[in-house]
């Protein structure tokens, strides 16, 4: 007897502070292992999900996907099931039937990213953005941000054992905004390397603090060397904040 099986997207949003990144593993509490078993305890059944984006441990995700399949019909009314099962950090936002071709990683078009900066210390910002209390010059960190824009090779700014074939990406969106006593940098496009994001942010600074120059930022990133990148901006700022699909994915 053939079992039909039917997709599903499961669109997710987590405070990623106490988790040790979105990927199951084997020795760390994660927000796939943590949804895939409230899901197996509601569905009486195993339930192998894929995630659409990894982030890494401490990174808050503002929306992140998995897919599934399921033998039967299932409608959005169990999210409420599912999100009084979860810990109060996880919250599922969405559940939809999609084609059984459909695939949440490799049929997103684009990602973005935002990053937190606070200069005023703020005991509310403490898990959700940087405390960076120097000033930083709007002029340099614009036209580092500029320099990102279009398709380049990033290994310079990604971690070593990537595990990917190559370090291209194309980036459609890249800017920094003050916002009150802070910053935030937004970053869009078709993909990101392993702790790419971070790389920037933590690069970047320095340029807007006038210890790098716009010409050295521009050697690195040609240099494609990441032994000269800064990857100490905290994970606890990073959200992945949209990934984006064909408007025709749903079923």
């Amino acid at each position: 007897m053939i079992i039909t099986m039917n997709r599903y997207f499961l669109t997710v949003r987590y405070v990623g502070t106490r988790y040790g990144g979105f990927q199951v593993q084997d020795n760390a509490q994660t927000i796939q292992g943590e949804v895939e078993k409230v899901m197996g305890i509601f569905l009486r059944q195993p339930i192998e999900l894929t995630g659409s984006s990894r982030t890494d441990a401490g990174v808050h995700a503002l929306m992140n996907c998995f897919h599934f399949d399921y033998p039967e019909i299932l409608d959005s009314d169990m999210l409420y099931n599912l999100n009084a099962m979860l810990p109060n950090d996880i919250v599922l936002i969405d559940l939809r039937q999609v084609s059984a071709q459909s695939h949440c990683r490799f049929d997103a078009i684009g990602r973005r990213y935002g990053y937190y900066i606070h200069t005023i210390k703020d005991p509310f910002a403490v898990d959700r953005s940087w405390y960076m209390p120097y000033k930083m010059d709007p002029i340099l960190l614009a036209e580092a941000a500029n320099l990102l824009i279009g398709k380049h090779d990033f290994t310079s700014f990604a971690k070593r054992n990537s595990q990917v074939n190559n370090h291209y990406c194309t980036i459609s969106i890249c800017k920094w905004e003050e916002q009150g006593a802070g910053w935030k940098f937004s970053i869009q496009g078709n993909r990101f390397l392993r702790g790419m994001v971070r790389g920037l942010v933590g690069t970047m600074v320095k340029i807007g603090r006038g210890k790098m120059s716009i010409d050295e930022f521009t050697r690195l990133l040609e240099l494609k060397d990441n032994t000269m990148a800064d990857f100490t901006a905290p994970a606890h700022g990073l959200f992945l904040e949209k990934i984006e699909f064909p408007v025709d994915f749903v079923k």
